[in-house]
């Protein structure tokens, strides 16, 4: 399960980035095609952030369909899975969007003084 490794990896950069502030919520922009499982994403989530400034965040995820380009007449369309082929026939296809794993937006707690 590259999910563990690939959550433990999240939880390092948001903490990076809070500087020692409590984490709120965290927005992950995930992609249908990146062969990354959101549902395991999440129960890593909440077991990797513990002991952390993210122990009480929310993660939101956000998945992103696949969409791709077709070179030879210009289509864009939804991609599913791994098998590109436009309603033209050609299979010289660029991947628009489905790939994606991006830390999209961090909220943390500001302190009054």
């Amino acid at each position: 399960m590259h999910e563990l490794g690939i959550t433990k990896n999240i939880v390092a950069i948001v903490t990076e980035y809070a500087q020692g502030k409590k984490v709120n919520r965290v927005l992950l922009e995930i992609g249908q095609l990146s062969a990354i499982m959101p549902e395991s994403i999440q129960f890593c989530f909440d077991v990797v952030s513990q002991g952390t400034v993210l122990a009480s965040a929310t993660l939101e995820i956000l998945e992103i369909p696949g969409l791709g380009h077709c070179c030879e007449c210009g289509k864009e369309f939804t991609l599913e899975k791994y098998v590109f082929r436009c309603d033209c026939g050609s299979s010289k296809i660029n991947i628009v969007t489905g790939e994606e794993l991006k830390i999209k937006e961090i909220e943390v707690e500001e302190l009054c003084v």
